[in-house]
């Protein structure tokens, strides 16, 4: 049985869930008071930890004058409190042998550590103190500006990191989820300390915290290290509060409203380089969306490895790109499918209209029992594959937690892929096809090969 996750009126403080999971391994899920939520998987003879420390914010949820708060802040974090300088935090890991980082999505934020069993403790603590207790400096945040400007540069010399980011402006319009996890330089260069101490104070609270943690791990010690760090931080845990609840879908724009129905957007980036990158596609399922194991199957035989179709007729017939795939991304409101290519400046037009016409081959007939059965074995040995190591594990629970609401053991995960049909499949590339469809292009202007 998956492990039902409560909505806010159910895991009031105190409340406890506990599954045992594949491979005798065993998850519990604590609501502390305060409402902070503690989810652990215990993994017997791991030897290590990984530690995530969840706050369901993500760019999305910046208002006007708040743009680039979210990344701003996983990058201050790091930078200080009033317990720890920055050297000290990058000093604690680096002392142990262990990691720490965070990354910054559209609906929520993540900051972990993988450490030995015995550095559980310190982990804790110092990736607690970062959460409550951020200084925010004013010098280093001016520094950090300069750091996250470069970053953005970086991505921006990267053709297929622009691709990628317009093709979500392209697709989903005016809605906040089309707007860039990491900012723009505009709204770095103009974000003031006080609108990120404002994003900051207002979303990083207890009832908004999730915790997760697997590897070589004992769930009361992670529940009472938990509780007892937060509380050194100055955050008050004795408050009868409630978890806060998952996100829904929010009323006004959609996602992919374009002001011209039934079309998309056709984007041109001009860039000097060698290749195009060109993204086609629209908008996709939610992350809740029950279709999700059908799409999972769509993508694998659509573009999800060298036996997929993208890639022999592509690439291993014609010879017309390197690299070509599909993929799929999903949010609360919606989602993005797209297929890519990199490719001569020359032969755009011709690489969309064999991607086109294999997405439509599929949504117009059932694929194949052998590319089922290949696409069901492909995912299934990336989904216990993706399970050997702590840090999947970690991930998995946070994202139970704020997205999906139950965590599915992995067999229970397996039969749901196992039992996708070729008529769904087709169902949902027709669906998928009959979308409003952009085409992005990143790359020098149209030249003969």
């Amino acid at each position: 049985m998956p492990l039902d996750l409560p909505l806010v009126r159910s895991g009031r403080p105190g409340a406890e869930q506990s599954v045992g999971q594949d491979g005798e391994t065993h998850v519990r899920r604590s609501v502390l008071p305060g409402g902070v939520r503690v989810l652990t998987e215990h993994m017997p003879g791991l030897r290590s930890a990984t530690i995530g420390a969840w706050v369901g914010v993500g760019s999305r949820d910046e208002e006007s004058g708040h743009h680039g708060s979210t990344h701003f802040l996983e990058h201050l974090l790091f930078k200080g409190t009033a317990r720890r300088t920055a050297m000290d935090i990058a000093e604690a890991f680096d002392a142990v042998g262990g990691e720490a980082n965070a990354a910054t999505g559209k609906e929520h934020t993540c900051y972990y550590a993988r450490v030995l069993d015995t550095d559980v403790p310190m982990a804790v603590d110092v990736i607690a103190d970062m959460v409550t207790s951020a200084r925010l400096d004013a010098d280093e945040l001016e520094t950090e500006r300069g750091v996250i400007l470069e970053e953005l540069a970086m991505n921006d010399d990267d053709p297929s990191d622009v691709v990628h980011e317009q093709f979500a402006a392209a697709v989903l319009g005016a809605h906040a989820l089309g707007r860039p996890i990491g900012g723009t330089p505009e709204t770095i260069r103009s974000v003031p300390r006080e609108a990120v101490w404002e994003h900051y104070r207002w979303h990083y609270r207890p009832e908004t915290l999730v915790v997760s943690a697997a590897g070589g791990i004992d769930h009361d010690a992670v529940c009472a290290m938990v509780a007892d760090a937060l509380e050194r931080g100055g955050w008050d845990l004795t408050t009868d509060a409630v978890p806060a609840g998952r996100r829904v879908a929010t009323a006004g724009v959609r996602p992919g409203e374009q002001g011209i129905p039934g079309e998309g957007v056709t984007t041109f980036v001009r860039r000097p380089t060698e290749q195009a990158n060109v993204l086609v596609g629209g908008t996709s399922l939610t992350a809740t969306d029950e279709r999700r194991f059908a799409l999972s199957v769509l993508n694998a035989v659509l573009g999800g490895g060298m036996s997929s179709r993208l890639f022999q007729e592509i690439r291993e017939k014609r010879g017309l790109a390197y690299s070509t795939y599909s993929f799929a991304s999903s949010h609360t409101d919606s989602g993005l499918f797209g297929l890519y290519a990199g490719c001569a400046p020359g032969k755009v037009d011709e690489v969309v209209a064999l991607m086109v016409a294999e997405w439509e081959r599929m949504a117009s007939e059932p694929i194949t029992q052998a590319e089922l059965d290949r696409s069901i074995g492909q995912i299934c040995g990336g989904l216990v594959l993706g399970m050997e190591d702590s840090g999947s594990r970690m991930t998995r629970l946070g994202k139970a937690e704020l997205v999906h609401g139950e965590l599915l053991s992995l067999d229970e995960s397996l039969d749901r892929v196992r039992a996708v049909t070729a008529e769904q499949v087709q169902a949902l590339a027709a669906d998928l096809a009959s979308r409003p469809r952009s085409v992005v292009r990143v790359g020098p202007g149209p030249r003969t090969t």
